[in-house]
């Protein structure tokens, strides 16, 4: 079978020249006429963006409805949004907007940040780069996963799902090659929550499932 390629990747990130938000409304119309790649970037690829805590939410948008403006009942509205349900970037911003709309609905005063507290809406590019190393069996994928880097995680198992004409992780891809050898590990693989775990939880959630794979595997060869 033709081995799995990891491959590795970087943000090069920059403003996306819009005017920040100062509170809901304003954060519903910036999102409006947003870009696509300024929605993307708030919801997946800001995963890759180093942080120095641990953040509630998944998405910048509600940690910073969270943090700044504290209205709680709209950050977990907009925190449980899994943005890889929806088909395109489209879909998302209209689902973003029907909660920001139905939460002004619901206040009378419409509180604002200072300055110094507003969101800025920012936009990535990615650089993809191959590693040179590879994964020639299954059977040494835990071991490869354990050694990859955020970014490596990131490409593989996230970026793909947008990438991939059938909407998946590469490993899966990778995986589907061997027949039905691997028929567990690929079912495996799509109960994994991704969607509210770090890239470093994610890559040790990949690793003890295929981990589990591997020991059954060698329990039904004994």
């Amino acid at each position: 079978m033709k081995p799995f390629q990891v491959k590795d990747c970087i943000l090069l990130s920059k403003m996306s020249g819009m005017m920040p938000a100062f509170n809901i409304r304003d954060l519903r119309d910036r999102i409006a006429n947003s870009s696509p790649q300024v929605i993307y970037h708030h919801f997946c690829e800001n995963l890759l963006v180093p942080v120095f805590d641990y953040p509630d939410f998944r998405n910048d948008f509600a940690v910073w409805v969270k943090r700044q403006l504290e209205d709680n009942v709209l950050a977990e509205r907009l925190g449980i949004i899994d943005p890889y349900l929806y088909k395109n970037m489209d879909e998302l911003r209209c689902e973003v907007m029907d909660i920001l709309d139905e939460r002004l609905n619901e206040l009378i005063d419409i509180p604002s940040v200072p300055l110094g507290h507003e969101f800025y809406f920012r936009e990535a590019i990615t650089v993809v780069f191959d590693t040179g190393k590879k994964i020639k069996d299954p059977g040494e994928m835990a071991d490869a996963v354990d050694r990859m880097t955020n970014g490596s995680v990131y490409f593989h198992f996230l970026e793909a799902r947008r990438r991939t004409p059938a909407g998946t992780d590469d490993f899966t891809l990778w995986l589907q090659d061997f027949k039905d050898q691997w028929n567990d590990l690929l079912q495996d693989l799509k109960t994994i929550d991704f969607v509210f775990y770090s890239l470093g939880e994610l890559r040790q959630e990949i690793s003890r499932t295929v981990k589990a794979a591997i020991g059954r595997r060698e329990q039904n060869v004994l």
